[in-house]
């Protein structure tokens, strides 16, 4: 029987689109436009100014603070400013630096580079490696990998789990990047439970995508790596699900994966950090799904941080009808967005198109009290009553419910047969939350 966990829900796959596509290569373009704010935690700093020739893999901007990441170019050429762009987490107009694109693909040499000897390397080097690489969860949180690869004094990691679910409907980057690059994913596990010095390693993918479980099983043969099938079920792939899938622990009501001894990180970031070593290789650039039933060709691409959605739509074929909604992400936790000129960041996984009738909104009908959506709950919360004291401004008592212990999976409002904006209430509550949180913290700083 495969590892599961206790509740969730089933929408529709919707993986046929572009699981058969193999990873295609999009061209740079002519102007990259790359944030300083591509992770959790501070924005980075520019360290260049217009009119700066800078070089592909070259660090444009430092990370400003612990909980932060450096940002590189992902082209060679001449940085035309730094202004103010739409970012398509936000949707506020932030800090981008604009580089007009020479063609040269000129390489910066910034990190070390070990080559085949990468698993000799020290495990304070694959740290320090992680943050001047810039590396981020590349699963959409794009938590900053050099802060979760440090955790507190005290904290022992014995389990290192990669996430290969990819359990959002639609999305299949992670599945082309196990099914074409698996040793490299592999050797990233490696150097992860080096730097963690951790005795258990295991990569965990869902069932239905039995190619990658059987092409990783043999790949993982005499590593003492263990793979994971899991049980198809949406949101499988969320880190404190699939621990407790794998484990049977559960990460504390206000705690990290480090709390029971786990950790847990993207198969793309496990790539990337070997890239990073092995190779010298700064994040600059990721694989997005491009799919959703009114694209022409749907597909997946090897993109170029800071290249906008509207290119790699137009490399998908386009729209086949006036487009009703553009997601950014998948579409149970992505991110609806005003406009195609926003860019690809370290966390954009897919963007994905619907028609006008996907996009209509049904009327929100009152609750009936059926607690569907306590039932789905993946983290034993009462969502609709967590929804109502967001709706009706009641922030302690929503904090007293646990709102902050909501992964924001969208599974409640999914279920919901009344249409209930469940995890949009939620959201609003969590943030009222926050931000009170860190008043309070203000206050007694002053």
């Amino acid at each position: 029987m495969a590892n599961t966990f206790p509740g969730g829900v089933h929408p529709p796959e919707s993986k046929s689109y572009s699981e058969n596509r193999p990873i295609e290569i999009l061209d740079a373009p002519e102007t990259v436009i790359i944030p300083l704010s591509q992770h959790i935690g501070a924005p980075a700093s520019p360290i260049v100014e217009k009119g700066d020739r800078v070089l592909m893999g070259q660090k444009i901007g430092e990370a400003k603070g612990f909980v932060s990441a450096p940002v590189h170019s992902s082209v060679a050429g001449t940085v035309k400013k730094i202004d103010f762009h739409i970012h398509p987490v936000t949707g506020r107009y932030e800090p981008h630096i604009f580089i007009q694109n020479d063609f040269t693909d000129e390489r910066a040499a910034e990190l070390d580079i070990f080559g085949e000897n990468w698993e000799e390397i020290d495990p304070k080097k694959i740290v320090e490696i992680a943050r001047e690489a810039g590396l981020a969860g590349l699963g959409g949180a794009a938590f900053p990998t050099h802060v979760k690869l440090s955790p507190p004094p005290g904290k022992k990691i014995d389990t290192v789990l990669l996430n290969g679910a990819e359990c959002e409907p639609f999305l299949t980057a992670d599945h082309r990047l196990m099914l074409e690059f698996p040793n490299d994913i592999i050797r990233g596990l490696i150097l992860i439970g080096k730097a963690l010095s951790a005795e258990h390693l295991g990569i965990c993918i869902e069932e239905n995508k039995p190619d990658a479980i059987r092409i990783l099983s043999e790949r993982a043969e005499n590593t003492g790596i263990e793979i994971y099938p899991l049980k198809v079920k949406y949101p499988q792939g969320a880190e404190k699900q699939m621990i407790f899938a794998v484990t049977g622990r559960e990460v504390p009501s206000g705690g990290l994966p480090f709390d029971c001894g786990c950790y847990v990180q993207n198969v793309g970031t496990a790539k990337a950090l070997f890239d990073a070593i092995s190779r010298g290789k700064p994040l600059y650039e990721r694989i997005v799904t491009v799919s959703g039933p009114i694209l022409k060709n749907p597909s997946n691409l090897l993109v170029r941080i800071g290249t906008s959605y509207e290119a790699l739509i137009e490399k998908a074929g386009g729209a086949t009808e006036d487009i009703g909604k553009l997601i950014s992400g998948g579409p149970m936790m992505g991110l609806a967005q005003s406009t195609d000129s926003v860019v690809v960041t370290k966390g954009t996984s897919g963007i994905l198109l619907f028609g006008l009738d996907d996009a209509l909104s049904r009327p929100e009908l009152p609750c009936i009290n059926c607690a569907k959506c306590v039932d789905v709950c993946p983290v034993n919360l009462m969502p609709t009553r967590i929804a109502d004291c967001g709706e009706y401004n009641k922030i302690d008592m929503a904090q007293r419910l646990g709102a902050l212990d909501c992964i924001e999976c969208g599974s409640c409002a999914f279920i919901c047969p009344s249409d209930r904006r469940l995890l949009q209430n939620i959201r609003f509550a969590k943030s009222e939350i926050q931000r009170k949180i860190a008043e309070e913290r203000e206050k007694k700083s002053n």
